[in-house]
């Protein structure tokens, strides 16, 4: 009698008498929202990383407007708080620009926990978008600089763990923050909006 029990047991270990339903692993992943440009697998492996991320906020923050600068040093001059520092030396150890990095940062960090709510993320970061209205000479193309040094900066905190896959959802992640970004400011200049 032992025996039959330990035989239903080690059948039921291997999956015999499992057949009554679906496995978990066939059911496909719940579906997202239609506006979003990631599948469901990819919006968990988005989230999961971004741990790490949010884990390095400021060094992460810091290390991206210093590779933006790097890139991009005629854009110094849009930051009155730190545009004074021409040095990789004197930007890292400025708390001006860490402050702005953290803000930056604390943005992106809502905009990607908000992927869950995309009515929210919208309202949201279109609002970031007008926001940059207010800027004395701003263009709506400085948006796009912040991508590849935003990018380099992902993939300098993860280290190992930004594998080409989570490249790939990263890039897809930020495009999709960059053009709402941009549809909130253009919204925010149209006729009959206020600035």
């Amino acid at each position: 009698m032992g025996c039959q029990l330990g035989k239903l047991a080690a059948s039921e270990r291997r999956g015999a008498g499992a057949c009554t339903g679906p496995a978990l692993t066939d059911a496909p992943p719940p579906a997202t929202d239609p506006r979003l440009p990631l599948t469901a697998k990819q919006k968990y492996s988005m989230l999961a990383s971004w741990k790490g991320i949010s884990r390095a906020m400021e060094k992460t923050g810091i290390c991206m407007f210093i590779k933006l600068f790097e890139e991009n040093q005629d854009l110094l001059h849009m930051f009155e708080k730190f545009r004074q520092y021409r040095t990789k030396e004197e930007q890292i150890n400025s708390t001006e620009l860490a402050e702005h990095a953290n803000n930056v940062m604390n943005t992106l960090d809502e905009g990607i926990k908000g992927l869950d709510d995309l009515d929210n993320f919208f309202a949201y970061i279109h609002q970031v978008g007008a926001s940059h209205r207010r800027i004395p000479g701003f263009k709506v193309e400085y948006f796009w600089k912040i991508e590849a040094p935003f990018l380099a900066a992902v993939e300098a905190t993860l280290g190992d763990r930004y594998t080409p896959n989570v490249e790939n959802i990263y890039k897809i992640t930020i495009k999709f923050i960059l053009e709402t970004l941009i549809e909130g400011y253009e919204k925010a200049g149209a006729p009959g909006n206020a600035t």
